[in-house]
């Protein structure tokens, strides 16, 4: 694993590889870590996911970690889209079921339903947030600075919901394209249901996996920019424990304080 840099930019904490291969391995290897460590000490884990490509690399080094009972790990992720089809591959629950979830089998899966009436939705999975903290997020940055689909029109970091549905904007939908998750802008749908930003800053200890040329704009953003909506992201610096891995293509050199 190649680290080229790290250090802290307010109370974040920065890791910058040479590849996002080597991002992925540590960023898996430091999560598997901090699982251990909890289920040392509690029943159980409770943990929120992103389903990205730029997830890719960690969730495949995450399943290849040795000596993690899962079995005692409740797992949740953070969105999804209004509108797909069933059998869509492009809905994130079935994206971690697929890339994460059938592999390791967690004593608990909680997807967020891809039909039904949006309040309703956004209800029920909030009381299964509510039922107990959450220990541990691993999430991404869009390339618009969006945590979850909380893209700055909707991005709010006082939110007074858990989850809530949301109009994606046109951002948003083209990395869906840029991707390669959908063909065309307009196959992209344009509600989704997420995770608030306080919801994903309620978990304990977040980790954060943003590789890729594509997302250089979100994370000079993320470091540098004044904590604003604007690129939701830069409220990830007033976190207590959470951990940016990056690389050489997403972030230049980057100056620490």
């Amino acid at each position: 694993m190649t680290l080229l840099q790290q250090g802290k930019r307010d109370r974040l904490w920065v890791k910058r590889f040479a590849s996002r291969a080597a991002l992925g391995v540590a960023a898996a290897h430091d999560v598997a870590a901090h699982l251990r460590q909890l289920l040392s000490t509690q029943d159980a884990v409770r943990m929120v996911f992103a389903a990205a490509p730029s997830q890719n690399e960690f969730l495949a080094a995450l399943i290849a970690e040795n000596d993690i009972d899962w079995s005692r790990i409740h797992a949740f992720h953070m969105d999804e889209y209004i509108g797909l089809d069933r059998a869509a591959p492009q809905r994130f629950g079935q994206f971690l079921c697929q890339h994460l979830f059938d592999a390791v089998r967690p004593g608990e899966v909680h997807l967020i339903p891809y039909e039904g009436e949006p309040a309703a939705i956004c209800a029920d999975y909030s009381q299964k947030l509510h039922a107990a903290p959450i220990d541990v997020v691993c999430l991404g940055i869009g390339e618009n600075g969006h945590l979850a689909f909380n893209d700055p029109p909707v991005a709010d970091f006082n939110d007074p919901f858990t989850v809530k549905a949301v109009q994606l904007d046109a951002a948003c939908r083209q990395q869906q394209v840029n991707d390669g998750c959908f063909a065309t802008l307009d196959a992209v749908p344009t509600q989704a249901v997420t995770l608030t930003i306080p919801a994903l800053m309620s978990g304990a200890r977040l980790f954060c996996m943003v590789p890729g040329a594509s997302k250089r704009a979100a994370v000079n953003a993320t470091l540098n920019d004044e904590l604003s909506t604007a690129c939701p992201a830069t409220r990830l610096r007033q976190h207590p424990h959470c951990t940016l891995y990056t690389d050489s293509e997403a972030c230049a050199e980057v100056t620490f304080d």
